[in-house]
């Protein structure tokens, strides 16, 4: 149950950000409008914070650990998240949606949200059937041969602090520091477009108050992308006739967040009203199937790695969501 609701408050506060529309996120991935950036920090810098007085109050509570590296063996301990960023923020900008905003995107009755459903769950089935199988054999090949080398694993610092060797205190107040002049440079001399309901930043805190709900009742983190393998887990189960999974606390989660998304538009419809953008067909199914191959290949999406990721001040968080808003932008740019 708790679960079910977190998840609802997760897709109420995407609805009620305004972030879920289409046209906010090809509009911010072509530098036309300000809403979604000003959104995103600020959920990101308030569930940072969070995360940090709760872990300094209760460390035993919230044993949060910072995201690893999640790497393909090709050229960088962190090319799994470079590449997988790549494709996510390609998908984003094709789609119109990314992993977490697409379920606010059903229940608020968004078309294009559909098709890259579709395109998702198919990418779903195909990471967990052959690409995320082929990443496992890659990893442990690499293993053995490290190991038949003599050589012995390292262990790997995975958080911007311990990377730059100094405080986690002065890398959390750097970031928030950053977020808050991003913000506010951006709202000064930006105006808001039409999409907006409410300010963006406080579209961010309702996001930053769904994660810290998620970790009251659930004592960790928000994220959506799982919820995609967990589908290919259970049609491969299927298809080939084998023990179905247990997991399924993911897909509960997603339910939720549509279900979230889907009341609040029928309790105030203005949240359920959305610019339409033109995302053909064609474009959003391509762009569901390439930003889940891309989060899952990277352990995570603009939720899990954007907002959860970044607030434990990760540094594979950092990469997927730079390389993610980086290739997006830049197919905006192409695009015109």
């Amino acid at each position: 149950m708790n679960t079910l609701v977190t998840g609802a408050a997760f897709g109420a506060a995407l609805t009620a950000s305004g972030v879920y529309q289409p046209s906010v996120i090809v509009s911010q991935l072509k530098f036309e409008n300000w809403h979604m950036m000003q959104a995103f920090l600020t959920a990101a810098a308030s569930s940072a914070a969070l995360v940090h007085l709760l872990q300094t109050l209760a460390p035993s509570t919230f044993p949060l650990s910072p995201r690893s590296f999640s790497t393909l063996s090709l050229f960088s301990r962190y090319d799994g998240n470079i590449l997988g960023g790549l494709l996510l923020g390609t998908g984003m900008m094709l789609s119109g949606a990314c992993p977490g905003t697409v379920l606010a995107q059903l229940g608020a009755g968004v078309r294009s949200g559909f098709y890259a459903l579709e395109g998702g769950i198919i990418g779903g089935i195909v990471f967990t059937g052959f690409i995320g199988p082929w990443i496992a054999r890659r990893k442990a090949a690499a293993k053995a041969e490290l190991k038949a080398r003599g050589g012995e694993e390292k262990e790997v610092t995975v958080t911007v602090y311990d990377n730059l060797g100094v405080s986690k205190t002065s890398v959390l107040l750097g970031f928030e520091a950053v977020c808050a002049t991003v913000v506010a440079t951006t709202a000064l001399w930006t105006s808001a477009g039409p999409e907006a309901k409410i300010w963006p930043v406080y579209g961010g805190l309702c996001i930053a108050g769904a994660q810290m709900l998620s970790l009251l009742l659930r004592k960790n983190l928000v994220g959506t992308s799982t919820s995609f393998e967990e589908v290919g887990d259970w049609f491969w189960g299927i298809f080939k006739g084998k023990t179905l999974p247990q997991r399924y606390q993911n897909l509960l989660f997603v339910s939720g967040a549509v279900l979230g998304a889907k009341l609040l538009t029928i309790a105030y419809p203005v949240f359920g009203q959305f610019t339409e953008v033109a995302v053909s067909p064609l474009a959003a199914g391509l762009g569901g199937f390439l930003m889940i191959i891309g989060s899952r290949i990277a352990g995570g999406c603009t939720s899990g790695h954007g907002i959860s990721g970044i607030s434990l001040l990760s540094t594979s968080s950092f990469l997927t969501i730079g390389s993610a808003f980086g290739a997006g932008a830049l197919l905006g740019l192409l695009r015109g």
